[in-house]
Parts: C-alpha cells; sequence; structure tokens
C-alpha cells in the first residue's frame, strides 16, 4: 500500500524518499468493503482520503429521497468533504464504497503536520484543490449548457470502463437525468440515432 499515492504525488510534486517515508507515517490505512460507508450525512468529515485501489461515490439524498452523485473516486482520487473537514461542521454528504477498496486516511491534524514538516506537500494539495475548483466549474456549466446526451458522452470519454463497473442508474444521478432518460440515450447510441 502507498505505491500509488508515491506515484500520484511525483507526478505533480517531487519530493524525495525520506519525506514520503515521513509522510506515511501520518496515514491510516483502511480496507472498506463494497457498500460500506466511509462517511455518512449529519456526520464530521474527519478524514481526507486517498483511493489506493477501488471506487467509492459521494453522494445526497434529496426530500423526495432522489440520489444526487457528486463525484466517483476512483483509483489515484482523493475523495471527502473539504468543507466538513475543514471546518468541522457536519456533512450533507455520504461516501459509499461501490468496490471493495483499499484506502489511506489522513486526519486534519496529520494533514496540518504533513504540510508543515513537508512544504511540497502544501504545493501538491494546493494545485489538487486548484485543480478540483476547475473541475467543479467545468462541471457546473456542463450541466448547465450541455445535452444530456453530451454529458453521458463526456463521461464515457473520460471514463471509459465506468459502466462496466456503476450501475446505470448511478451513471443516470451523474449525469442528472432519470434512468428511463439514460435507457433512451443508450438506446439512440445503439441505433445509432
Amino acid at each position: 500500500m502507498f505505491e500509488f499515492l508515491h506515484q500520484k504525488v511525483n507526478e505533480t510534486i517531487k519530493i524525495t524518499n525520506e519525506e514520503f517515508e515521513y509522510a506515511k507515517t501520518l496515514f491510516v490505512p483502511k480496507k472498506l468493503r463494497k457498500k460500506r460507508f466511509l462517511l455518512q450525512d449529519g456526520d464530521i468529515c474527519l478524514y481526507t482520503t486517498f483511493v489506493e485501489r477501488g471506487l467509492l461515490r459521494s453522494f445526497t439524498i434529496d426530500d423526495k429521497g432522489n440520489e444526487h452523485i457528486l463525484q466517483f473516486g476512483l483509483q489515484g482520487w482523493w475523495v471527502g468533504d473539504l468543507y466538513s473537514f475543514l471546518t468541522e461542521e457536519p456533512s450533507e454528504y455520504n461516501i459509499e464504497a461501490l468496490e471493495d477498496s483499499e484506502l489511506l486516511l489522513i486526519t486534519r491534524s496529520s494533514w496540518d503536520l504533513l504540510l508543515d514538516e513537508v512544504p511540497a506537500f502544501e504545493r501538491y494539495f494546493r494545485t489538487l484543490i486548484q485543480n478540483n475548483l476547475i473541475a467543479t466549474q467545468r462541471r457546473l456549466m456542463g450541466t448547465m449548457s450541455t445535452t444530456a446526451e453530451e454529458r453521458y458522452h463526456k463521461l464515457l470519454k473520460d471514463f471509459p470502463d465506468i459502466s462496466q463497473r456503476v450501475p446505470q442508474h448511478m451513471i443516470a444521478s451523474y449525469i442528472g437525468v432519470t434512468r428511463e432518460t439514460l435507457s433512451r440515450l443508450r438506446s439512440q447510441m445503439v441505433s445509432g440515432n
């Protein structure tokens, strides 16, 4: 465990082996079985989490019981509720494993210590947060200005194996359509219309 985190960190910043060995001491490895929750609505997000292996989803449930998927957390991604993590306010999100997953968790106090002791990690996390903000803005604009078909095509282009790993009703939730609409889109793609 930690190999993939080391690889992903080195793609963004350069750190020494000693710095990474120190960083490893601040993380808590966790295995999370499929259908288990890392975070539930109303709880405080105590960790920000790196996905070494597996797949998670971050979602909310509205007053009518409808799920709204904010993010899929794939291998090499970070998941959590940054607002709750930083403010210690209760989260509005649920984070659930869609596959058996291997995770690396870091608490707020360990995260702060890491940023103090290995300044390169501050640049690493700043870059991640900037990239997340850009991706969130693009997703929001895409939701407002593209068709459901365009959003579905983009999802399949960005994550080619997602339809084999995630149930169709979750894909529908992620792109903001009903299951029936997604089924119609998929039928049209197969027939070439």
